[in-house]
């Protein structure tokens, strides 16, 4: 499933996270670090390091906003979040095609996170930067994705992806990826449109009984498929 959620930050933490970002200076390093055997041969850009204070005060921000926000709630299904990292794209600089590491290791070393769902928070605006579309390719075509400031999409981490080179400007963005208590990403998108629907039938004041009853379905197939 590939979704759009808008505005996880609002206006006033998008100038604090760009602020910060753009006066981090020697706390940008080659994005190569992280990247496993197939990325290292691909990327090419920079990203904040993961231990610094910098990358942990803004992916906390980023974090609670997330827990605040009930379109990535549902769509997530969320057991671990991995701490967003931070990555900026200029001058020619491109990620190839990918396919994202399946287990990460949490930061300290002592839990690991399977990467079930991956996610890009945008930080810079569209208009400044040509280029740098996230491509993802599944089962239903190519998909190029260049969304406004303070927009995330996510999509399953099992798919191909890259991004495209940047021509003018630079792309700022974080990114991380989801552990799901439902692995499966078809069984997610089916609990994700039952819970719109019922959200639907709640705000119009649909049938109670069947509210009632799909609200049921709802958490029986999660009891299901969950595993935490």
């Amino acid at each position: 499933m590939l979704l759009q959620i808008p505005k996880v930050l609002s206006a006033e933490q998008l100038r604090l996270v760009r602020a910060r970002l753009d006066a981090a200076g020697d706390a940008w390093v080659d994005g190569r670090v992280t990247a496993g055997y197939q990325g290292a041969r691909v990327k090419d850009n920079a990203q904040i390091a993961e231990e610094t204070p910098l990358a942990r005060e803004l992916g906390d921000l980023i974090l609670s906003a997330l827990e605040r926000n009930p379109l990535f709630i549902s769509a997530t299904l969320p057991a671990q979040v991995y701490p967003p990292m931070f990555n900026r794209y200029e001058g020619g600089q491109r990620f190839g095609n990918h396919v994202d590491n399946a287990v990460r290791l949490l930061p300290g070393g002592s839990m690991k996170i399977r990467t079930d769902i991956s996610a890009t928070l945008f930080i810079a605006e569209p208009s400044e930067y040509d280029g740098g579309e996230l491509v993802v390719e599944d089962t239903y075509g190519t998909h190029a994705v260049k969304l406004p400031a303070g927009d995330m999409v996510l999509y399953p981490a099992t798919s191909l992806h890259r991004v495209n080179p940047i021509t003018r400007g630079a792309r700022v963005a974080s990114f991380f990826w989801i552990q799901s208590m439902v692995r499966d990403d078809a069984q997610r998108a089916l609990l994700f449109d039952l819970d719109m629907s019922i959200q639907r039938l709640n705000a119009t004041g649909g049938d109670e009984n069947a509210r009632t009853q799909l609200t049921g379905c709802y958490h029986n197939l999660l009891r299901m498929w969950a595993t935490t």
